[in-house]
């Protein structure tokens, strides 16, 4: 896809994806799928505490790398929680010209949850597809990194590089559109890359860093 294309698909999935409208706050429904809230009691050092947490999905992510223009691909979605960080604490009904939904917009590595029987490497390659467009092998991923991802939840991430060319983007990406998903796909030279990493303020989460240190440091044969 041409950089003019893509911008302009862009264009077209950012005004989708920014046309909220009536957000309001509520209590968290006890029968989530995704998130399932719990409280440990535990004895410590002879002390009794607790700690609220949460059960959540495992997932994957790929870090994206495209050697026909040597660019490094991402996505760029609205994050309700990324949204959420930025509200008033105590508003259940939100003044969206106060807070833009902008404010939840996030860049992160293409990355799905753990919710299929399926080898991870076949699930990172469904997100490639769904998500960036890309048709890749699965003998062209290479798994990095397992680790956790520790918050109020502790879920195991794995991490994944994958290199793709212009030929092999076959595919519309921008997400699953029966599953509602709005997806930029946002691409970066090693410069920007390097100058938004090294901005003031990341709208990132950590795997993002981790995935994009990992290659810098790692794959210099690849863009040096």
């Amino acid at each position: 896809m041409s950089n003019a294309a893509l911008e302009e698909k862009n264009k077209k999935i950012r005004e989708r994806m920014l046309n909220l409208s009536e957000v309001v706050i509520g209590p968290f429904p006890l029968d989530s799928p995704w998130l399932r809230p719990v409280r440990m009691n535990f004895i410590q050092d002879g002390k009794p505490k607790a700690w609220d947490l949460m059960r959540a999905h495992e997932s994957v992510s790929i870090i994206i790398f495209n050697i026909s223009r040597k660019k490094l691909v991402f996505v760029r979605q609205f994050r309700p929680a990324a949204y959420f960080a930025c509200l008033p604490e105590k508003e259940a009904v939100i003044d969206l010209e106060k807070y833009p939904p902008t404010l939840g917009l996030t860049i992160e590595l293409c990355a799905g949850i753990v919710d299929k029987d399926k080898p991870l490497v076949e699930i990172a390659q469904d997100e490639l597809r769904e998500e960036c467009g890309y048709e890749a092998p699965v003998s062209a991923f290479q798994k990095i990194i397992t680790y956790r991802f520790v918050s109020s939840s502790a879920t195991k991430q794995t991490l994944f590089y994958v290199e793709v060319t212009d030929e092999m983007n076959i595919h519309p990406g921008g997400g699953a559109e029966h599953e509602g998903e709005l997806i930029e796909i946002i691409e970066m030279s090693i410069d920007e890359v390097k100058n938004y990493v090294n901005s003031e303020e990341v709208s990132s989460p950590p795997c993002f860093l981790n995935g994009v240190a990992w290659f810098l440091n790692n794959k210099k044969d690849r863009y040096a």
